[in-house]
């Protein structure tokens, strides 16, 4: 048996000590409570809060608690982010110090590995630039990556609105700076690869020319003694004699022609040398007709040179022009006579014509007229893309050296003669073409 029974009593609300009966629902609630047997059934009763009130209030204090933490993760994601934007800022520092010690010296010249003179190709820059390329990617991955969590912890959660811009502006400079950097380094890359290119097609040019070079030296130059030891004899003004030149030339902005020459016709020596192209046949011409001086044509544009050859001697002369202004000079027997501007001025010289020695072409090729036709002998003839300095013009008028033409140089195997009594003859020494020979 139970040593306390225990009853239930059930009490109103508003009172106490009154028997409950069934009657219609006034809005009121009633507690029920476990009291002793012996207790004193009139005990007062403490009545509780309305439970819609205490619900509110929880639920109020759990949604503060939930935003504190929040806050809280908010806070320590944002230290981390921005942790991470330094980090990156900091790498994009040394990526740009990095780039600035790649550009070209004020000289326009490659840096200290440009000093090697012998010869050797630059190294090729692809690979550390593909490594920067390939570092800027990955940075611009991270920041993608580290965009679209920002996006995400905004949307998921309340964001304070000032610093959701200040980081969305932050992340948007960063990717503008990356952005430049990326394209720097591609136009770097690409300057480099181009100077690169041109450097080894230099280079190849120049070794096709020592090969060449050798390879005439080998031969012996047929019945010469050497390559460039020869003369053209043209000993008739006639329309069928004359000497052509196998090679053309390129497209040039720029050139010299230097020759030995001696003649003694009258009234003029005639046409030593012509170049016609499609569409124009006095692309570069000099010629001697009449009475008139000595004429330079470049596009069938006219300049008078002041030189004078027709004494029956070896007179060695050299012209040089630029496009630029239509700037020309005149040299003979390593002395400049004579300049001048306004000669086709910014007209390119034209490639892929035909080069004649002896005679003036009406049309590319042909149509020879012998009133025009040169008289004489020619020897080393040579054509440069560029404006040859005074003192390789003066060494090779005075026999102290020899510098073969990059565009065309006198070879045996370069010159063809044509029609009876126009013939090819060693030329052995170099004192036998000095003026007082």
């Amino acid at each position: 048996m139970f040593s306390v029974l225990l009853g239930l009593l059930c009490f109103s609300a508003p009172g106490s000590g009154q028997q409950p009966s069934i009657q219609a629902d006034d809005g009121k609630r009633y507690i029920c409570r476990a009291v002793p047997l012996s207790g004193d059934a009139s005990c007062p009763v403490t009545l509780l809060p309305e439970l819609t009130v205490g619900s509110q209030e929880e639920e109020l204090r759990n949604t503060v608690m939930q935003l504190r933490e929040t806050i809280l993760l908010q806070k320590e994601t944002i230290s981390k982010q921005i942790g991470t934007i330094n980090e990156l800022t900091t790498k994009l520092s040394l990526c740009a110090s990095t780039t600035d010690d790649r550009k070209y010296d004020k000289g326009g010249s490659w840096g200290k590995e440009k000093q090697n003179t012998m010869g050797d190709v630059p190294r090729d820059p692809s690979g550390s630039i593909n490594g920067l390329g390939k570092t800027m990617q990955g940075l611009k991955d991270r920041l993608e990556n580290l965009e679209q969590q920002m996006r995400a912890n905004i949307s998921g959660a309340s964001f304070p609105t000032e610093l959701r811009d200040l980081l969305q502006r932050r992340l948007a400079e960063l990717e503008k700076q990356l952005l430049r950097k990326v394209s720097n380094l591609e136009e770097e890359k690409s300057m480099l690869s181009n100077a690169t290119a041109a450097y080894r097609l230099k280079t190849e040019s120049t070794l096709n020319a020592l090969v060449e070079r050798i390879s005439e030296l080998e031969k012996g130059g047929g019945d010469f003694k050497s390559p460039e030891q020869f003369k053209v004899s043209l000993p008739q003004r006639t329309n069928y004699l004359y000497g052509r030149i196998t090679k053309s030339l390129p497209e040039m902005y720029a050139f010299t022609l230097c020759m030995w020459i001696k003649s003694s016709a009258l009234p003029g020596i005639g046409t030593p040398f012509s170049y016609g192209v499609p569409g124009q046949a006095n692309e570069i011409v000099l010629i001697e007709w009449g009475n008139n001086p000595i004429e330079l044509l470049i596009n069938d544009k006219v300049a008078q040179l002041p030189l004078e050859v027709r004494d029956g001697r070896w007179h060695h002369i050299c012209i040089c022009w630029t496009t630029r202004d239509g700037q020309w000079e005149a040299y003979q027997n390593g002395e400049k006579l004579g300049n001048g501007d306004n000669l086709a001025a910014w007209h390119p010289i034209k490639p892929g014509g035909v080069i004649i020695l002896g005679q003036e072409q009406d049309v590319v090729g042909g149509r020879f007229d012998a009133g025009q036709a040169f008289v004489g002998e020619l020897s080393q003839v040579n054509i440069w893309d560029r404006v040859l300095k005074p003192v390789e013009i003066q060494s090779m008028a005075n026999c102290s050296s020899y510098i073969p033409g990059n565009v065309v140089s006198w070879l045996a195997s370069n010159v063809e003669v044509f029609g009876r009594g126009a013939f090819k003859r060693p030329l052995e020494v170099c004192q036998d073409r000095l003026p007082n020979a």
